[in-house]
């Protein structure tokens, strides 16, 4: 893996307020090459533990699949935003729920290769009572309360087939069994 990458040139093909569409110019052993890809802001994905150990999900409309989902909270990040600041935003926003609480436990790039867009994991716990969440006009999304066992078993079903709510569960599934220790 020795290969020498330099990038020569970098244009914004289309612009829209959620991303950005780029094209790359760039060399690799002195070749030219071309590489288009969509560029995003990052996003925060949040893992709301309940004081009872249930875990808060949501179930949402998603446009492009023509059907709802069970996800864990997760929306991007505004510019100046922290990714913790997200999560707390976001999390607020889509369930009406509130912690100070977060530990981040990690990130990782959802779609490699097509966009940049990297996505920070949290686990939030002492969530406290239930505010009123401010959903953006498009957005269709309830509250779900799920015992961890309960989740497994949702995956297995295909009840659960967001790419990012299933990596983030590998990242804190095992986590939350040494919580309950």
């Amino acid at each position: 893996m020795n290969k020498n990458y330099q990038k020569i040139s970098e244009e914004i093909v289309h612009t829209n307020p959620w991303w950005v569409y780029k094209h790359d110019n760039y060399k690799c052993d002195e070749k030219d090459y071309h590489y288009y890809y969509g560029e995003l802001t990052g996003n925060a994905i949040i893992v709301p533990v309940l004081d009872d150990g249930r875990i808060a999900m949501i179930r949402q409309y998603r446009y492009l699949q023509e059907r709802s989902g069970i996800e864990f909270p997760m929306g991007g990040i505004l510019a100046g935003e922290t990714p913790l600041h997200a999560a707390m935003r976001e999390l607020r926003e889509e369930t009406g729920l509130e912690s100070t609480n977060f530990s981040k436990v990690g990130e990782f790039e959802p779609l490699l290769g097509i966009v940049k867009d990297r996505s920070s994991v949290f686990i939030a716990n002492e969530i406290s009572s239930q505010v009123e969440n401010s959903l953006d006009a498009e957005e269709d999304i309830e509250l779900v309360l799920r015992r961890p066992d309960e989740i497994n078993e949702m995956i297995k079903r295909g009840e659960i087939w967001s790419g990012q709510t299933l990596a983030t569960w590998t990242l804190v599934r095992d986590l939350l069994k040494i919580n309950k220790k």
